[in-house]
């Protein structure tokens, strides 16, 4: 650091120029705001705690000195540490392993990777095409875009230089947006630039807000677009929102300040065990890669997951019926069933006793009765939606009615499961009819999350084009089912920086294993679909949004109107649902008739909804007026919110159409037999 020096007494006043003296003291307190500006810098990026006692030095001199300790160092310096030929032989070891799934993986790239073909760059020459075609027959909107990008890089290079001069003004609001709107703040759940170095570095502040600038350039550029169909549109934004996503400076270890800091303290050692972490990955996935993201060895089905007492009463090809043992003396007369997904597990209404929603309600003093489905193999590739219902929903209807006698059920449906439970009361509705039957099979119905009405379906309806389901086809074709591992990585791709980037980070860049958590075991233990019933749900939900016409769907042979439903109904949709938007089942919500309740959680389509009232996190919001001339946002803007789970709501609600109390149902001593404990086997099959 060059320190300014003082005149001697004996040496000449300088001539009295106001302007120079004035100019003087402004550089030197200028001088002095770098000098504490870059103690700072160095303070936090620094592993060595010691900086705040010792005279900044140089960065090159710095990391000099980190690489050849003085002798005086403590002996738990990395750098004395390090063993070059140790580290030779680590690296040895894992080209080592590399080598043969590298090899493995060339070797069948592409062959059935749905996201190889159906992502690459001759997939998109057609709406690429239509896209420049767009912007050439229109380029007033692409040129004013890109002046006013030109001027906000240029407003950020004039920010940046104010806070490398150490203007106050400019560096108390680091992470503000500028001039022009841009560029925008990062939001606070933005976990990628929650380092406090991104704030207070004019560096990495100047990296992370060219980031977002250009971000929001590209993006603006794809919506702001005329011509293009809407899902040419949609599509374009999701895949230029994945591209942006990747190219985020925190991906990279070279302008990511907490790898920096981390790989200055271990001396580099984070990378190596990062690059370890990755070839135990590419193992795991026989070549291709499956991302770490949790320990998969602490959390085991039946042992501290899926843990409720309960017995399976009920089997067949397609699902089991577990029968939950009451933790009460008396129960509801009508029986709770519940129709989980099956593109997942159902285990996730069921994680652990603390957040478990089965356990909850079997302490309400509930019935409960789950279905398990099967994980299909390519014998079941036959089975359709409509043997969903018939072999899942009505066969658990049947066996609850001969196991306990209730000819009646409280139903809850969770995603996929929800839409299965739409289609069925139209058919029950219908059939029902027909026999003349007083009494509905189903209560009440609570649908969770649930899509019927698929107009407007989310990012995962860009997946459903001719094109990509032709691959699908293809690919179901062979095998008899879609592999759980494509569902998987759709959902990955959802939520790309949730769900892949910020593991990467962590596994690969800082070296460190991944947080034990039951939902994130539960969304990786996924399951396969059969051909047939996927085809039917892709074409006739997805695609053509045949649910919601009437007629539009046959089962069993029997047109279905899901207008015709007339059972009391709870509606639970989640804010931030990426899978299935709040705003679609809100309007999907409209279409049953019958008194229906609607309620919004906070948070997204599996934590909004495994949300026990005892952590009192999160908030909901209701509204009981309900006009199908109103907008979702218009509903949202007159409700009350309220803090905590959504669970008592629920249970205030369906406790109307519990019936009276009854002595606790043994599951052990109805009159279906138990075929072996929870949570039964057909759970325990992995994809």
């Amino acid at each position: 650091m060059v320190e300014k020096k003082t005149p001697s007494k004996t040496s000449a006043p300088p001539q009295k120029k106001p302007q120079v003296k004035s100019h003087s003291k402004s550089q030197k307190k200028v001088q002095q705001k770098v000098q504490q500006k870059t103690v700072a810098k160095s303070q936090k990026l620094s592993p060595d705690k010691s900086t705040h006692q010792k005279p900044i030095e140089p960065a090159a001199q710095t990391l000099h000195k980190s690489q050849h300790p003085s002798p005086d160092q403590s002996s738990t310096d990395p750098a004395e540490n390090f063993d070059p030929f140790s580290f030779g032989q680590q690296m040895g070891g894992i080209l080592e392993r590399l080598q043969p799934l590298l090899t493995n993986y060339i070797q069948k790239f592409g062959q059935d990777d749905l996201f190889a073909k159906g992502l690459s760059p001759a997939a998109f020459q057609p709406m690429m095409m239509d896209y420049w075609q767009n912007v050439i027959n229109k380029p007033q909107k692409l040129i004013d875009l890109n002046l006013e990008y030109a001027q906000n890089m240029a407003l950020l290079w004039q920010d940046t230089t104010r806070k490398f001069l150490g203007d106050e003004e400019c560096a108390s609001s680091a992470s503000a947006p500028l001039q022009n709107s841009a560029p925008k703040k990062p939001e606070i759940t933005d976990k990628r630039f929650r380092d406090p170095v991104w704030q207070d570095s004019f560096v990495f502040d100047f990296i992370k807000q060219s980031y977002l600038l250009t971000s929001q350039w590209m993006q603006s550029a794809v919506r702001n677009t005329e011509g293009l169909s809407t899902r040419d549109r949609a599509k374009l934004d999701f895949f230029t929102r994945l591209f942006v996503d990747a190219l985020s400076p925190t991906n990279f270890a070279a302008t990511n300040p907490e790898v920096l800091r981390e790989t200055l303290k271990s001396n580099g050692k984070n990378l190596l065990r990062g690059l370890e972490n990755l070839t135990t990955d590419l193992q795991r996935g026989d070549g291709e890669l499956e991302i770490s993201k949790t320990r998969y060895e602490a959390f085991e089905v039946g042992k501290n997951l899926a843990t409720t007492p309960g017995s399976v009463i009920f089997e067949n090809e397609l699902m089991q019926l577990i029968h939950y043992a009451p933790t009460t003396a008396q129960v509801y007369q009508t029986p709770l069933l519940i129709l989980p997904p099956w593109i997942n597990k159902y285990y996730i209404l069921d994680l652990r006793p603390d957040n478990s929603f089965v356990k909850w309600a079997v302490d309400q003093g509930h019935t409960v009765f789950m279905i398990s489905w099967v994980n299909p193999d390519r014998a079941l590739g036959h089975e359709t939606f409509e043997n969903y219902m018939t072999k899942g929903l009505i066969a658990a209807l049947d066996a609850i009615e001969r196991h306990c006698g209730a000819t009646s059920a409280n139903v809850i449906g969770y995603c996929i499961g929800g839409t299965l439970l739409t289609a069925s009361l139209a058919y029950l509705q219908a059939e029902e009819k027909k026999s003349r039957r007083k009494e509905p099979r189903i209560a009440s119905a609570t649908f969770l999350t649930t899509l019927i009405d698929f107009h407007q379906a989310g990012d995962l309806s860009i997946f459903v084009d001719d094109q990509f389901m032709k691959l699908i086809d293809e690919k179901m074709d062979r095998v008899g089912y879609l592999e759980g591992s494509d569902l998987r990585q759709t959902f990955s791709l959802l939520r790309a920086n949730d769900l892949i980037w910020s593991f990467v980070v962590n596994n690969y860049m800082m070296g460190k294993e991944p947080f034990p958590f039951d939902l994130l075991y539960w969304n990786d233990d996924s399951t396969n679909m059969p051909a047939a019933m996927h085809r039917f749900y892709l074409r006739n939900m997805y695609r053509d949004n045949k649910l919601a016409r009437k007629g539009g769907i046959k089962l069993c042979g029997t047109p279905i109107d899901v207008t015709q439903i007339n059972v009391p109904s709870y509606f639970l949709s989640t804010k931030d649902d990426h899978i299935a938007p709040w705003v679609s089942t809100y309007e999907g919500m409209m279409l049953p008739g019958g008194k229906k309740r609607f309620v919004l959680a906070a948070s997204g389509h599996v934590a909004g909804v495994i949300n026990p009232p005892k952590a009192n996190k999160y908030h909901y919001w209701t509204n009981d007026h309900l006009d199908d001339r109103e907008h979702a946002d218009e509903w949202l803007a007159k409700a009350e919110q309220h803090g905590g789970s959504w669970w008592n709501d629920w249970a205030a609600w369906v406790k109307k159409y519990a019936g009276k109390k009854i002595t606790a149902r043994d599951p052990k001593k109805g009159k279906l037999k138990e075929i072996e404990p929870a949570p039964g086997r057909y759970v325990m099959k992995r994809a």
